[in-house]
C-alpha cells in the first residue's frame, strides 16, 4: 500500500491527530499552523482528524468526499483518476450566451447528477449555452438549496458525489454546453460546520445576514483567504468548470487593499491563461456597483459579470403589478423604471431606495461596460423560492404575459438567464426546503421561516414547512408538463426567441448605447429599439397601436396573432410581443 501525506491547517487546537481505516497516527506541526503526517493509505481510505484530546473525529476542511454526510469521516478521492472525454472543448465566453439555472436535487424526479444528464439534450434543442448549478458542496441531510454548505470541496453524495459531477460536467461540453457553478464564501451553515476548530474561520468584527463574517482581514486570515482561493480555482481546474457564480459578494466583508475578489479575479485569469480556455466569475451583488465589473485594467475589481436584480425587479413588477417590499420603487416607476434598467442595467443608481431608506447605488457607464456582463432574467432561485409559498410567476400572469416576459428577457442586452422550467412556464412551484438531520436547528429553520411570513401578514399554516420532504417533493420539476398546454405553446416561444437570438446580430448586440426604449404607461405599450429591430410589447388585455420611427419591413417573430402592418403603424393584440425588421 503506497504512502500518503496527510495535511491540515489547524492553528486553534495544540495537537492533531490522524485516523485512517481506524488507525490513529500523530501529526507534526509547523510553525504556520499546517499539520503533517505520510502514512500508508489505500486511494479511498476513509479519514479524518482528532483535534486536541477530544476522541471524536472530525471531517478534513478539504474533504473531497463525504460518502457518510458532513458528520461523518472523509474520503480521499483523486480527481486526475477520472479520464476525460472532453478534450475538444475550448470553452466559450459568456458574451453572447444564455445561461440556465438548475438545482440538481429538484431539476429530475432522481435529484442526482447522473439523472440530469439525461436531460442535457433537452437544453441542446432550446439553445441553452451554460448550465449554472446552484451549490453542490457538502450539507447537512439529503436535500437543501445548497446555500448551507459546510464542506466546499466536496460534492454532496445524495446528487452523486464527486465522480458523477466529473461525468456531468464532461456530458456538458461534450453536447457544447458550459458550466458555472454557483459557490458561496459569505457564510457556512449552521450544521456540520466544524471549521472553527480547526481555523480561526470567522471574523471578530460583525455578523453578515446569515451568522458571523468569514475572517478575510483580521488576524490568521492569509489561510482562510487561500482556503477560498484554492476552492476557486479547484472547481475550474481539477472539475473543468468554465466559471463561478459567486453568491452575495457584498457580505464579503474585506478591509485589505486588494480585496480577495481582486486577488480571485486575478487568479482566475492566470488558470484562464494556463488552461486555454475562457473562464468567467459572475458575482450577486446588491451594491449596484459597476466598480466590481470593470476590468481590472481600468482599476475595477475585475469581475466578469454580475446579476441584475434591478431589472428583474423592474420587469416583475410590470408584469404582475405586484408593489409590495423592495418592488415598490419598481412599481411607482412603471415602464420608465423598465426603460432605465434595460439602458443601465440598474434603476437605482445613486437614487432613494425606500426599501433601504437611503440613496442606493451608481450610474453604469454605459460606453464602458457591455451589456452582456449582467444577466437579465425574471426567474431566479431567490425570486421564486424566497416567497412564501415558492410561487413562480406562472401561478399569476396569464401565458400572453409570460411570452412577454420572455421575448423582453432574451431579446434584451444583458446575457439572459432562464431558471429551470421557466421554458415552458412550469407550474410546479419551487420552495424552500432543508433536510436539517439536527432537530433543534430543524425546528428552528421552520418556525423562523413561518415567522418571517407572518410578519408580513401570511397565514403561518400556508407557509410550507421546510423540513417536511413534502415540501421538497413538490419543488421537482414535472417533466410531463411539456407535452401539455399551454405550457408546449411557451416552450415553443421559448425557443423560437432563442433560435431568433443566434440569427440576428443586433439580439446579442451588448452595446448599451445603442439601446433606446419608448413607452406608454397609459396604453401599457413598450418599443425597444435594437438596431434595425424594433422589439414592441403590448402588456395590456386590449389591441394597441404603436407608431414606430421608420416603416417596418417584417414581422421576424411574434408571440401570438402576427401583428398587422400599415406604414409605421403596428398593431398588436392584448399581451403580445413581437420583434419587427425596419
Amino acid at each position: 500500500m503506497p504512502a500518503a501525506e496527510f495535511a491540515v491547517w489547524a492553528p486553534v487546537p495544540e495537537r492533531v491527530r490522524l485516523q485512517v481505516d481506524g488507525a490513529v497516527h500523530d501529526m507534526r506541526r509547523d510553525a504556520d499552523g499546517w499539520w503533517r503526517a505520510e502514512v500508508e493509505a489505500a486511494p479511498e481510505a476513509d479519514y479524518g482528524y482528532l483535534l486536541g484530546d477530544d476522541e471524536k473525529v472530525y471531517p478534513d476542511p478539504r474533504s473531497r468526499r463525504q460518502p457518510d454526510g458532513v458528520h461523518g469521516p472523509s474520503r480521499r478521492f483523486d480527481p486526475a483518476a477520472y479520464s476525460w472525454g472532453d478534450g475538444a472543448w475550448t470553452g466559450r465566453p459568456l458574451a453572447g450566451g444564455v445561461v440556465y439555472e438548475m438545482h440538481v436535487g429538484t431539476f429530475t424526479p432522481e435529484g442526482t447528477l447522473d439523472a440530469a444528464i439525461e436531460r442535457l439534450d433537452h437544453l441542446v434543442d432550446l439553445g441553452i449555452d451554460f448550465v449554472e448549478l446552484l451549490p453542490v458542496n457538502g450539507f447537512d441531510g439529503t436535500h437543501n438549496w445548497g446555500y448551507d454548505g459546510v464542506l466546499w470541496y466536496t460534492v454532496q453524495e445524495s446528487y452523486g458525489g464527486p465522480a458523477a459531477y466529473q461525468r456531468f460536467v464532461d456530458a456538458c461540453h461534450q453536447r457544447g454546453l458550459g458550466v458555472i457553478q454557483d459557490v458561496v464564501y459569505n457564510h457556512l451553515g449552521p450544521s456540520g460546520n466544524y471549521l472553527p476548530l480547526f481555523m480561526p474561520v470567522f471574523s471578530e468584527g460583525g455578523p453578515s445576514p446569515w451568522g458571523s463574517s468569514i475572517n478575510l482581514s483580521g488576524p490568521d486570515s492569509d489561510e482562510v483567504r487561500r482556503y477560498i482561493l484554492d476552492n476557486a480555482l479547484m472547481w475550474l481546474r481539477d472539475m473543468h468548470v468554465d466559471g463561478l457564480r459567486l453568491d452575495a459578494v457584498h457580505a464579503l466583508v474585506d478591509e485589505r487593499a486588494t480585496h480577495v475578489l481582486e486577488e480571485m479575479a486575478q487568479e482566475v485569469d492566470r488558470l484562464s491563461a494556463a488552461v486555454g480556455r475562457p473562464l468567467t466569475l459572475i458575482a450577486e451583488s446588491d451594491l449596484n456597483d459597476p466598480h466590481l465589473v470593470t476590468p481590472r485594467a481600468a482599476n475595477g475589481t475585475g469581475i466578469h459579470a454580475q446579476w441584475s436584480d434591478d431589472f428583474h425587479h423592474a420587469l416583475h413588477a410590470v408584469l404582475t403589478g405586484e408593489g409590495q417590499g423592495y418592488y415598490a420603487d419598481f412599481a411607482e416607476a412603471g415602464l420608465a423604471g423598465l426603460a432605465k434598467t434595460l439602458t443601465g442595467a440598474y434603476f437605482h443608481d445613486g437614487t432613494w431606495s425606500s426599501f433601504r431608506r437611503r440613496h442606493h447605488g451608481r450610474p453604469v457607464d454605459a460606453a464602458r461596460l457591455p451589456g452582456w456582463k449582467f444577466l437579465g432574467y425574471l426567474q431566479d432561485h431567490d425570486q421564486i423560492g424566497n416567497r412564501a409559498i415558492g410561487d413562480r410567476v406562472s401561478a399569476s400572469l396569464s401565458p400572453g404575459l409570460l411570452a412577454v416576459g420572455a421575448t423582453l428577457v432574451l431579446t434584451g442586452p444583458f446575457t439572459p438567464m432562464l431558471f429551470m422550467g421557466e421554458e415552458w412556464g412550469a407550474a410546479t412551484p419551487w420552495q424552500f426546503f432543508t433536510s436539517h438531520t439536527d432537530p433543534d436547528i430543524g425546528r428552528a429553520t421552520a418556525e423562523g421561516r413561518k415567522g418571517e411570513f407572518a410578519e408580513h401578514g401570511w397565514d403561518a399554516d400556508e407557509v410550507p414547512d421546510p423540513q417536511d420532504p413534502e415540501t421538497f417533493t413538490r419543488s421537482k420539476l414535472d417533466w410531463s408538463e411539456v407535452e401539455r398546454e399551454p405550457h408546449a405553446t411557451l416552450l415553443a416561444t421559448t425557443r423560437a426567441l432563442l433560435a431568433l437570438r443566434r440569427a440576428q446580430p443586433e439580439l446579442v448586440d451588448p452595446d448599451l448605447t445603442t439601446v433606446e426604449v419608448g413607452w406608454d404607461d397609459e396604453d401599457r405599450l413598450l418599443v425597444v429599439h435594437r438596431g434595425r429591430l424594433r422589439v414592441v410589447a403590448n402588456l395590456s388585455g386590449e389591441p394597441r397601436e404603436v407608431d414606430l420611427d421608420r416603416p417596418v419591413t417584417g414581422v421576424l417573430f411574434a408571440t401570438a396573432d402576427e401583428p398587422s402592418l400599415d406604414g409605421e403603424t403596428v398593431r398588436l393584440p392584448p399581451e403580445s410581443a413581437a420583434v419587427l425588421a425596419t
